[in-house]
């Protein structure tokens, strides 16, 4: 890689997959990622999630808030998902209650005192890191539902060329007519809704072109993991079974009311 490009490494929701985070550390190191960041929502849907926590301190990734982590860390009721339907309401209770449940008290101190965004520059491009949208943490920014126009509001108003974001679990990205990008980078936590167990992260290299202009390239990169010790992690901790089949076939189960029309076409079910 050359010189004059910075290669970053960023993940989306973890969901207490600590098998898939260990792997797409590993999976980014060997790209020749040079920082790696995560934007939130560390725990939910898996088991075990104090067993994130130490691989982002010991991999330097730098972290910052998603609204489940927002959530622990203050202690509130829910975990500030954004679902309106009612059986979506009550996966996210279940998986709220036992993330709460099994987060020591460290960990939920240590993500209180995470940003609620991050920023980086480089070669004259300036990255806005974001959990939904810059202005709402739980924003659901979709593919087919999310105008170029807003994106490039965002952009604007935010003062970013790159705004990067996760929440809603499945990746895709959009060059805008400012030669800006909004990209979702995916999850870790879970399939992407698509019959595959790999889950998704982005490599973003920022370089200077000829011509001296500064230009961004987004690449998403699938992550094979052991899902089946995933799976069976879930098992022992009782978790539920339509978590488990999403995470064994690569299909939701759950959450899939707040999918827009396209988006869920897409899925089995």
């Amino acid at each position: 890689m050359s010189a004059d490009v910075h290669r970053i490494a960023v993940f989306g929701g973890v969901y207490s997959n600590h098998l898939a985070l260990a792997a797409a550390i590993t999976d980014a190191r060997e790209r020749g990622a040079q920082e790696l960041y995560c934007l939130g929502d560390f725990g939910a849907f898996g088991p075990n999630p104090d067993k994130v926590f130490p691989l982002l301190v010991d991999a330097d990734v730098k972290a910052m808030r998603g609204n489940y982590d927002d959530s622990i860390a203050r202690g509130l009721d829910d975990c500030q998902c954004g679902y309106t339907d009612p059986r979506d309401n009550y996966f996210a209770r279940l998986s709220y209650r036992y993330t709460y449940r099994k987060t020591s008290d460290r960990w939920r101190t240590w993500m209180g005192e995470l940003p609620a965004r991050l920023t980086l520059d480089r070669h004259g491009v300036r990255v806005l890191f974001c959990h939904g949208s810059p202005r709402q943490m739980n924003e659901f920014l979709w593919e087919s539902a999310t105008s170029t126009q807003f994106l490039t509001y965002l952009g604007r108003e935010y003062e970013a060329d790159v705004i990067l974001g996760t929440h809603t679990g499945i990746h895709w990205q959009r060059r805008l007519p400012s030669g800006g990008v909004f990209a979702n980078v995916g999850v870790l936590g879970r399939p992407a809704n698509d019959g595959r167990t790999d889950v998704w992260y982005a490599l973003v290299d920022i370089a200077t072109a000829s011509g001296g202009q500064p230009q961004t390239r987004v690449e998403f990169v699938p992550v094979a993991y052991d899902h089946e010790r995933l799976a069976a992690e879930m098992r022992e901790e009782n978790l539920p079974a339509e978590f488990i089949e999403t995470i064994t076939t690569g299909w939701w189960t759950t959450c899939l009311e707040v999918l827009p029309a396209k988006e869920r076409a897409r899925g089995r079910f």
